[in-house]
């Protein structure tokens, strides 16, 4: 009985040590970064197979014509906010750029992340931003008191909600 119970015991052990090892190795394939990385390239938030990756020309037709679009889009990294790295934006067909945000606030980029092609992931919808958030947002950009104070009116844009971002090295 007591060989029973200590056979049975050391197959749990052994099991659960497994299973936790295969969790610290999928967690070394995603960063959780705030500020400056040393090293930029990486998987931030899900892991993200660069595989059926939209453009972004599809993804706005898709959202002008149904509201949203829920899938893979790859472009380049133009702004990222300066204080953590919790929003970017990128720039979208006709010169126009759209903010990207992290589902749940979950992860963030590398503050200087600025000029790294992406592959994320997530869900674009055609949203209206309030003018509150709008300086927040150029407060957050370093933008002068005086370029946060010129924002008078709500802006309507395509955002992105990220559940995954694939940041590759630069070319």
């Amino acid at each position: 009985m007591k060989k029973s119970f200590l056979i049975i015991a050391l197959l749990t052990g052994v099991s659960t040590f497994s299973c936790q090892q295969k969790t610290e190795e999928t967690q070394k394939t995603t960063y959780d970064v705030v500020g400056e990385a040393e090293i930029v390239p990486g998987n931030y938030g899900n892991i993200i197979e660069v595989e059926k990756v939209a453009s972004t020309s599809e993804m706005v037709s898709a959202v002008e014509a149904q509201g949203t679009f829920n899938g893979k889009i790859s472009g380049e990294i133009k702004e990222v906010c300066t204080k953590k790295g919790c929003w970017f934006s990128m720039e979208l067909p006709g010169g126009e750029s759209m903010r990207v945000t992290f589902k749940d606030y979950g992860f963030f980029l590398p503050t200087n992340s600025q000029g790294f092609p992406i592959v994320m992931e997530g869900v674009a919808t055609l949203t209206e931003t309030d003018v509150e958030t709008l300086r927040h947002y150029a407060e957050d950009q370093g933008k002068s008191k005086e370029e946060v104070e010129a924002i008078t009116e709500p802006e309507k844009k395509i955002s992105f909600e990220a559940t995954g971002v694939k940041i590759k090295p630069k070319a």
